[in-house]
């Protein structure tokens, strides 16, 4: 049976998508193809210049695009709010919403102007808040919601006593309850819009091992040796064995965010080599993602959290 690719997209033309993150990497290759299949595309993400780098990028390969960027943080409830805002206010239904963006393993605990360890907000907390306020949007579009997870999730484990990690902060175990939060959250998304009427569909991705600078930017930030090593021994040896491109591990939130076959509340990702690179199918949750009782639980503390509320 022949592998998913972009030539599986269904037309996207008349649809509206919102990707966090997508100036770069999984997030713009998403971005990308969604255009190139007539999708309208909304860059949502922090930093203007690349912001609308990714607009001329997008409109040079795909000539008849409609794409535009909107300034996002996930990292500042402010913003959430923001856009969010500048979004209600043209009414306009949303058909996808692809929360894609995220920082991996920082070495040191940051923290949000709200408070918020940073990982946490801006792969988790921050994609919660925005769903949660754009809902009347997604209801009227009955939109594709997909939220991004990782193979890291498997050695998450939630926090419920600590889950800002006040105390004992570890980069990728931090890291790993994040991306266990988005897994929950996207399959407790699905079961809460069918028992609430909201119409979505709410599905799961990751993108495997894919190239893109989400290591160097995030653990390797402050740690020049190990930068210098990544780039003599990692990146031209060992690397490509075990990874694939980003339009490759775009290629799962493609088939996440646009194929009919995929039914709400099912993860896909990468299927080879342990899930780290190659085609896009099923993928394999453990067993913490799938306890329903600690996803209600968890969607509750958020809500506590952020003082944000999905209506019923």
């Amino acid at each position: 049976m022949p592998h998913w690719t972009t030539a599986n997209i269904p037309d996207q033309t008349g649809k509206r998508a919102i990707v966090t993150g997508s100036t770069g990497g999984t997030g713009y290759e998403t971005a990308l193809e969604l255009a190139r299949k007539g999708a309208e595309i909304v860059i949502a993400a922090r930093n203007p210049a690349k912001g609308e780098d990714a607009v001329r990028r997008i409109r040079r390969a795909v000539p008849t695009a409609q794409v535009r960027f909107e300034a996002l943080d996930l990292a500042d409830q402010a913003s959430v709010v923001a856009f969010a805002d500048r979004m209600l206010a043209t009414g306009r239904p949303i058909d996808i919403l692809v929360n894609n963006a995220g920082v991996m393993a920082l070495p040191t605990r940051e923290v949000t102007g709200d408070g918020f360890e940073m990982q946490l907000a801006t792969n988790y907390l921050g994609h919660f808040a925005l769903t949660a306020r754009l809902l009347p949007l997604l209801t009227a579009g009955r939109a594709r919601v997909v939220q991004l997870s990782s193979i890291a999730h498997r050695r998450g484990r939630i926090r419920f006593d600590d889950l800002n990690h006040a105390t004992g902060y570890r980069a990728w175990p931090v890291y790993a309850q994040s991306k266990l939060a988005m897994l929950m959250f996207g399959l407790e998304l699905d079961r809460r819009s069918a028992a609430n009427g909201w119409g979505l569909t709410s599905v799961v991705a990751h993108p495997g091992y894919a190239r893109t600078g989400l290591i160097a930017n995030g653990p390797l930030v402050r740690a020049p040796f190990q930068r210098a090593v990544m780039a003599v021994i990692l990146r031209p040896l060992i690397e490509p064995l075990i990874s694939h491109s980003a339009a490759a591990g775009a290629l799962p939130i493609l088939m996440a965010a646009t194929d009919p076959s995929v039914a709400g509340g099912a993860y896909v990702g990468a299927t080879r080599l342990m899930e780290l690179k190659g085609p896009p199918g099923p993928a394999k949750a453990e067993p913490q993602a799938l306890d329903t009782a600690a996803a209600a639980r968890l969607w509750e503390a958020t809500e506590a959290m952020l003082g944000v509320r999905f209506p019923i």
